[in-house]
């Protein structure tokens, strides 16, 4: 098979892996904003009960602008939540509230893999950028160190995602146990946010997979190359 079929092969299934993990978050966050939970609690309220319930009084719920922009800032503690989570009373907006509140109690508790993420995040960030332009600049002028660079630099993205993996995971665990135990909506209700944090780990496990990919078509060119 001629080298650039498998280069681009490999490509468009780790597009096709990420678009379509994005569809299925999209979908089921969609179809769960359509229906309110019977208590009538906004995101931020969702939010305030269950951060003061495991004793996080100091850690504010702000609203931000974006879709999907929620995340939970361990630098700053605080809960950021996107204005259709924060305002409106749907599953959805239960689901997401609830799960960044699940950082804010693994940043808490200490969770490691939460630490081991933190620690890696600003080389995640910088490799994001530097592995592509030492991937680039290896291949036009043909410096095999450099792509080998590159590859290197992708492994810590790799890293990052991995880790990433249990943080996400565990924080849904965690939203969804309060959810159901603390009687904050129904139990029926909490099988609706159930799906829509699992469709949103979904999008984690792809990010991995299109990670190993990528990894995997650098590889063969620098195999090739050598």
């Amino acid at each position: 098979m001629d080298n650039y079929a498998i280069y681009y092969g490999l490509t468009a299934i780790a597009l096709v892996i990420t678009l379509g993990a994005q569809w299925f978050v999209n979908h089921n966050y969609k179809k769960f904003l359509k229906f309110t939970n019977s208590k009538g609690l906004k995101g931020v309220d969702v939010a305030r009960k269950i951060l003061d319930i495991n004793g996080l009084n100091n850690v504010p719920v702000v609203e931000v602008s974006g879709f999907l922009s929620d995340h939970y800032d361990p630098r700053k503690k605080v809960v950021r939540l996107s204005s259709d989570i924060y305002n409106k009373d749907t599953i959805s907006s239960v689901a997401v509230a609830a799960h960044e509140c699940g950082h804010a109690i693994q940043d808490k508790e200490g969770y490691f893999f939460m630490k081991i993420r933190s620690a890696i995040a600003p080389f995640a960030s910088f490799s994001s950028y530097a592995g592509y332009i030492a991937i680039l600049v290896g291949c036009l002028f043909g410096i095999l160190d450099f792509i080998l660079l590159g590859i290197a630099l992708e492994l810590v993205i790799l890293l990052f995602q991995v880790v990433t993996l249990p943080v996400e995971f565990n924080a849904s665990s965690r939203a969804l146990k309060i959810l159901n135990n603390d009687h904050i909506i129904e139990e029926a209700e909490v099988k609706g946010c159930r799906k829509v944090l699992t469709a949103a780990a979904l999008t984690y496990v792809a990010g991995v997979a299109s990670t190993v990919l990528e990894m995997l078509r650098l590889v063969l060119m620098f195999v090739r190359r050598d």
